[in-house]
């Protein structure tokens, strides 16, 4: 069996394994039901459905519920079977589901926003429910009572949450592209660090408690890893994208990222190796190759009768240079730079052909991605969209292991 997978080509693809169909709107949320032959769906249309795998091998809707409201987010705990369903109206509205998945029943609304909600995750330990939504404010609510136990208002939007069930630490990220790390007490919460890098709205996180690593994809096509653990702040940068990144995994055992971005692309990234992190860019009123003056440089133009040129950055050493020394372009991967970017010429000749090796696979899903989710212990993941199309993939081919067995192709 392990030589079996060690010997699989590395261009292997994701397999469609199944399309459903039926949401007359975007679907905003899926997930794959652990154990089971199953998805559950939320979509703008306000229904939240349960499709199961029929003989046939077609998934047909089990339970089909409609909504006051469209569905925006949503969260499901498997071994208790509850199912938190946020709206675009603020609320959020807890459900119980069957033990054969045919029948759920309502069990309570949280009024946790004042407007549509974002993300949503549930802590059995702690019986608390925490949100965020397009009101600013990441609350916590008692599920036990129903009531609001905290809120905690930002400068704007809050569009993705990460929990950590074991401190209590939340990771909100919001539309002003940066993201909050809180510490969550019964009553209140203190503010611990702001992480800021991404040039663009946060539009997905992904904690891995383990290793104490937060993943962050952004507007801006980029992926930064933060290394929460090590107090190091943003470690790398992966930029490989077309478009925003939608939704990012991290599995742990086989050390991979995947990530999907809203025009259908999804990547494999290799995280098993050492990266180099991304240099931060250098300011200087000149060339720091040629000393040509910038065009700002008003005293050294006129000092030198000379006109000032544009400043750019090379990404390999984050040197200021102007356009005529920093003339070529290169992918440069151990840096997170899949596709070619700026770099001066100098840096240019240090990097050797091997150096531009891809450190990722990339895919396409064929359809707009904004949502995806993954049974990592089964390698399936779910995507959906505005294209109302919701998509199961078999990712073991791509993820180059065995999740069940743990055999891995390196």
């Amino acid at each position: 069996m392990a030589a079996e997978i060690h010997s699989r080509p590395q261009s292997r693809r994701p397999v469609l394994l199944s399309k459903v169909e039926g949401h007359q709107d975007a679907v905003s949320a899926a997930l794959l039901i652990p154990k089971e032959d199953g998805v559950i769906t939320a979509g703008e249309d306000r229904t939240i459905r349960v499709w199961l795998k029929r003989d046939s091998g077609q998934y047909w809707p089990s339970i089909y519920h409609t909504m006051a409201s469209p569905c925006s987010a949503m969260a499901y705990h498997h071994d208790s079977r509850r199912i938190f369903v946020g709206q675009d109206n603020g609320a959020i509205m807890e459900f119980h589901i069957s033990e054969d998945f045919n029948k759920m029943n309502f069990v309570k609304t949280y009024p946790a926003h004042q407007n549509r909600v974002s993300a949503i995750t549930f802590c059995l330990a702690s019986e608390w429910l925490i949100s965020t939504g397009h009101d600013k404010c990441i609350s916590w609510m008692c599920t036990r009572s129903g009531s609001m136990l905290g809120r905690h208002y930002f400068t704007s939007w809050t569009s993705c949450l990460q929990y950590d069930h074991e401190t209590q630490h939340a990771f909100v990220g919001d539309y002003s592209g940066q993201i909050t790390l809180l510490k969550l007490e019964q009553n209140s919460c203190s503010v611990i660090t702001t992480l800021k890098g991404h040039e663009g709205s946060i539009t997905s996180l992904w904690w891995d408690p383990v290793q104490r690593l937060l993943f962050s994809g952004a507007s801006d096509h980029s992926i930064i890893m933060w290394d929460i653990g090590g107090r190091k702040g943003r470690t790398l940068l992966l930029q490989g994208h077309h478009d925003k990144v939608q939704a990012i995994c991290y599995i742990q055992l086989t050390r991979q990222l995947v990530s999907c971005s809203a025009d259908g692309g999804i990547a494999v990234w290799n995280m098993d190796i050492s990266r180099e992190e991304a240099p931060q860019w250098l300011e200087s009123d000149s060339c720091q190759k040629c000393e040509q003056p910038f065009f700002w440089n008003i005293k050294q133009m006129w000092d030198t009768k000379t006109i000032g040129l544009r400043q750019h950055h090379c990404r390999k050493c984050g040197q200021a240079v102007c356009g005529k020394c920093s003339t070529k372009r290169s992918s440069y991967p151990i840096m997170g730079f899949e596709f070619q970017v700026r770099v001066c010429d100098s840096c240019f000749e240090s990097i050797k052909d091997e150096d531009r090796t891809s450190l990722a696979t990339f895919h396409e899903g064929k359809h707009n991605i904004s949502h995806m989710s993954m049974d990592i212990s089964r390698g399936l993941m779910v995507t959906c969209g505005s294209d109302r199309i919701v998509k199961i993939w078999d990712m073991t081919p791509v993820v180059g292991c065995s999740l069940a067995t743990g055999f891995s192709s390196r």
